[in-house]
Order: structure tokens, then C-alpha cells, then sequence
């Protein structure tokens, strides 16, 4: 007895895949912040970051939008930030230029993206604290 399908192998893998595909996840959300609920959000914290799996560093916000940094395992750097088309931009004092990045609410947390940057090059926030920096020597934060 030879029994009939309605449908023949080849395209019943290809319905398999189809619904495969549409019960895939939708990818994760991403919304930027505005420059002033990131205020709101970073001002009296202490933020840590990581990069690519790894503790990259960590950033203290201040009032009047100024700020410390530190590599991780580095030393202090003193810089601000200001708003520019949306984004929020750093100057340091080590550097002239300014740094812009989108700060992303993600459905993991916050991260922050360079502008023009890809996802691979988020900051991904792995905590924070009201603790300011601990600086060595007679630098900022000391």
C-alpha cells in the first residue's frame, strides 16, 4: 500500500524552517536615552562597564555633568559631557577630542554604544554604586 502526502519532503523542511523562523525570538529591544533621562540616570552614581565579555572600567558622574574615569586597573582621568543631536559626548582631560556614544536602555540592563559604533563595541553596565571612584595618589577622587 503506498500512502500519499499532501505534501511532498522537500517542501515540508522548508514549512519545518519557515515556522522555525517565525518563532524566533524578535531581537532585543534597544532604546536610546534622551541626554536628560541619562542625567537623571548616571548623576551621584559610579558606573562599571564591560567590554566584549571583560571588566573594561568604570565612570563617576558628578554634578554639572563632570566626570571621572578610569581603564580598568588605571588611573583617574577628569573630563564632562554635553549633549549633542541626542548622543552624549565626553572631553578629557588627557584628550582634546570629544567621545560620543548612544546610552541604550536594552532589555539586559543599560550599555553604551559609539556613534557609528556596532553592538559588538557596547559598553554593557555590569553595576553601579553611589561609592565614588577609589583614585590612587594625589589625583582626582584621591
Amino acid at each position: 500500500i503506498v500512502t500519499s502526502t499532501p505534501y511532498p519532503a522537500l517542501p515540508r523542511v522548508a514549512l519545518l524552517a519557515a515556522g522555525l523562523a517565525c518563532a524566533s525570538p524578535p531581537a532585543a529591544a534597544e532604546v536610546a536615552m534622551t541626554p536628560e533621562e541619562f542625567e537623571a540616570y548616571s548623576t551621584g552614581k559610579t558606573i562599571y562597564f564591560r567590554r566584549q565579555g571583560q571588566p573594561y572600567g568604570a565612570e563617576q558622574y558628578l554634578p554639572g555633568r563632570r566626570t571621572i574615569w578610569t581603564f580598568l586597573g588605571g588611573q583617574c582621568i577628569g573630563g564632562f559631557w554635553y549633549a549633542e543631536g541626542g548622543n552624549i559626548c565626553f572631553v578629557y582631560e588627557d584628550d582634546p577630542e570629544s567621545q560620543c556614544w548612544a546610552f541604550l536602555v536594552t532589555e539586559d540592563g543599560h550599555a553604551a554604544r559609539p556613534v557609528s559604533g556596532l553592538p559588538l563595541d557596547d559598553l554593557e553596565v555590569i553595576g553601579e554604586t553611589r561609592e565614588p571612584l577609589a583614585c590612587d595618589g594625589p589625583a582626582i577622587g584621591a
